[in-house]
């Protein structure tokens, strides 16, 4: 499954980057003194590194790559961009299936979350180009922290108990039970305020599109704190949702040109083999750090987007 699954990305790959980049002379990545290959390598150990860690903090890797590598390597943020939406996609195709076979991922939670979170990304990807990159990033900055700020103060919310279930929730079956390898119990789950999940979902999309992040970050707060899902089923649903909005906002910059082969092959290559060994981890580590695992990540990519973006 895993091998057929990194087949079809890298096939996919290879047919849509054939073509010469459409984006202007200045979007090029900038020249280096260090050869092709040293370039290559370090996109495939830092992909590796963030596939790990993005799966078990739930983040998503785009949201990590982005301001990571458009800060350490001399790839405009365009192509940055990009490959971000690609390899938050292939991270989630690779992961998928085992958080789907552990009940940490639940398709009937993800499928109407991820519907409007993929239309609106799609005009996301579309607003992503025409904006100045400074803006892009200190936006970026802005929202992260935001989320950052919020997960901080907000109260404890590993396995939050929800009375009752809406009527929209229920009818669309958003509830389940999932075993916890770390209490040694089953756990029953149901989600509620399912109106202004869909809502959030829609303003989530359209920012995946926007900063090629994939929006993981912003998934698991809204599951978790909103939608009051299990932290631990947030964060396997979220995967399931990213790979199905990130589609849609990936053809985007592909259809303008926003992405090298260069970039793009190493990254998903490291990121899918990165994530496949997360998920093994993340059955196994207690949610409490879990969650002081995506504070701590979220605020590094915050304050090295908001650098980024004034230009320090």
């Amino acid at each position: 499954m895993r091998l057929s699954v990194a087949l079809t990305v890298l096939a996919f790959v290879a047919m849509v980057l054939t073509s010469e980049p459409a984006i202007a002379g200045s979007a090029m990545p900038m020249a280096s003194a260090l050869p092709w290959w040293a370039w290559v390598l370090a996109l495939f150990v830092v992909a590796f590194v963030l596939g790990i860690v993005a799966v078990v903090a739930g983040v998503g890797g785009g949201v990590l790559f982005v301001p990571i590598v458009s800060g350490m390597f001399p790839f405009h943020l365009d192509f940055v961009r990009a490959t971000g939406l690609l390899i938050a996609l292939a991270g989630a195709l690779a992961a998928g299936p085992n958080l789907l076979r552990a009940g940490m991922a639940n398709l009937q939670l993800a499928m109407p979350l991820a519907l409007i979170a993929s239309a609106a990304a799609i005009v996301g990807a579309t607003i992503g180009l025409i904006l100045p990159d400074y803006v892009i990033q200190l936006a970026l900055s802005t929202i992260i922290l935001g989320v950052v700020g919020l997960m901080v103060i907000a109260r404890k919310s590993d396995n939050p108990e929800v009375p009752k279930a809406d009527a929209l929730s229920a009818a669309l079956r958003m509830h389940g039970v999932y075993y916890d390898p770390f209490s040694g119990r089953d756990i029953e789950w149901k989600a509620h305020r399912t109106p202004q999940g869909l809502a959030l979902f829609g303003l989530i999309g359209i920012m995946g599109g926007m900063f090629g992040i994939g929006a993981g970050w912003a998934n698991v707060p809204a599951l978790n704190l909103v939608m009051e899902v299990p932290l631990k089923v947030s964060i396997g649903t979220s995967s399931i949702i990213l790979s199905i909005a990130n589609s849609g906002a990936a053809w985007v910059y592909l259809n303008h040109g926003a992405m090298l082969a260069i970039i793009a092959v190493p990254s998903i290559l490291g990121m899918m083999l990165g994530s496949t060994i997360g998920v093994g981890l993340l059955s196994r580590v207690n949610a409490a750090v879990l969650r002081k695992v995506v504070i701590v990540l979220l605020l590094l990519a915050g304050v090295r987007a908001l650098l980024k973006g004034l230009g320090v």
